[in-house]
């Protein structure tokens, strides 16, 4: 499999007992420290919702969602979700949540259409989480403070990592460095972005990159946003496009960038209307969702997706996702972890 990385001399720090442990303690955690962090209540959440109400999220556009019919519906389609982002947002308004506080739920997927490495999997779980806000706080600053709160919660989960399991040493900085995706574009002008972003993490160790799904100097994008959540269109106090990013950090076991989750200030009435029209998708104003935010029944937000799987693996020092969680994966692949020493679930 030649996006498989195989670092040489690996060896879990962990058995298969001792991780399966290990993630347990690091979910009930973490979880609980991102609550506190940005004062969030768990809601329940659903593993799949009605086709053409606009409701699941289209990621970049062109995945396909795993789809089935419903026999007490008249076959109407259903749609495994590929994340909450507008669930999410419909049910801020259900609950009527207050400015400053929020929800957070555990979120199952499938991807039928990722690319099978060490960090992709058919099977995504997230915490998925969205927060009320004031129309003053849609800010790249108030931005930049939740990603802080977030990347404190991160600390303390790699702390108590550490210190259950000696084996494991921190490796994380103290800090998280931001930066908007047109500047890292600027300082390494022939690079591709994974490769961009992989440079800027080896630097800092742990990066905000700024201002995902609009169009660069170049006129590509660093990486695909759909138009209908996050707000990377409008121009920020900053005088740099974008009210959204992803939190990366440099992960040595892989010798390369990854991945935490992807965050941001979602989309009003205005810029959802400009970034339909960007993207040529204006019919999606008709649908629920859609109409819901248009008529402003939905409240301004925050919000974003962290990685169950991939931050265990990162605290527990794992080469493979499947380390941490049950899929399916190519044969080829599974005899290449094999001989790798990477002991897929």
């Amino acid at each position: 499999m030649s996006r498989l990385i195989k670092p040489d001399g690996y060896k879990p720090l962990m058995n298969k007992r001792q991780t399966e442990q290990g993630i347990k303690r690091i979910k009930d955690f973490f979880q609980e420290n991102l609550a506190t962090e940005l004062r969030l209540s768990r809601v329940t959440a659903p593993l799949f919702v009605l086709k053409g109400l606009g409701i699941n999220d289209d990621l970049n556009g062109v995945e396909r969602p795993v789809t089935f019919p419903i026999k007490d519906l008249g076959d109407a389609k259903a749609e495994v979700v590929h994340s909450l982002a507008k669930w999410k947002r419909l049910t801020l308004a259900e609950y009527n949540i207050e400015p400053g506080y929020g929800i957070y739920t555990d979120m199952n997927a499938i991807r039928a259409d990722e690319e099978l490495d060490n960090i992709h999997s058919l099977y995504v779980d997230q915490w998925d989480w969205e927060e009320v806000i004031t129309r003053d706080q849609r800010t790249i600053a108030f931005l930049e403070s939740i990603v802080r709160r977030i990347y404190s919660a991160i600390l303390r989960t790699e702390f108590l990592a550490c210190e259950s399991y000696p084996q494991l040493k921190p490796f994380l900085p103290k800090e998280i460095h931001f930066i908007h995706s047109q500047d890292l574009l600027d300082m390494y002008p022939d690079k591709t972005p994974k490769e961009r972003e992989d440079l800027i993490c080896k630097k800092y160790g742990a990066v905000f990159v700024e201002g995902i799904g609009g169009k660069l100097s170049n006129g590509k994008k660093h990486d695909g946003r759909a138009p209908d959540y996050d707000d990377w269109s409008t121009i920020a106090e900053n005088g740099k496009t974008g009210l959204n990013g992803d939190i990366l950090i440099w992960y040595p076991v892989l010798g390369h960038s990854f991945e935490l989750s992807s965050m941001g200030i979602r989309v009003d009435k205005e810029s959802l209307l400009r970034q339909l029209k960007l993207e040529g998708k204006e019919e999606r104003e008709k649908l629920f969702f859609h109409q819901q935010l248009l008529n402003g029944k939905l409240p301004l937000s925050i919000g974003g997706g962290i990685g169950q799987s991939r931050l265990c693996m990162v605290m527990l020092h794992k080469a493979h996702i499947g380390e941490i969680q049950a899929s399916i994966w190519p044969e080829e692949m599974k005899k290449e972890c094999a001989e790798a020493g990477m002991p897929l679930i």
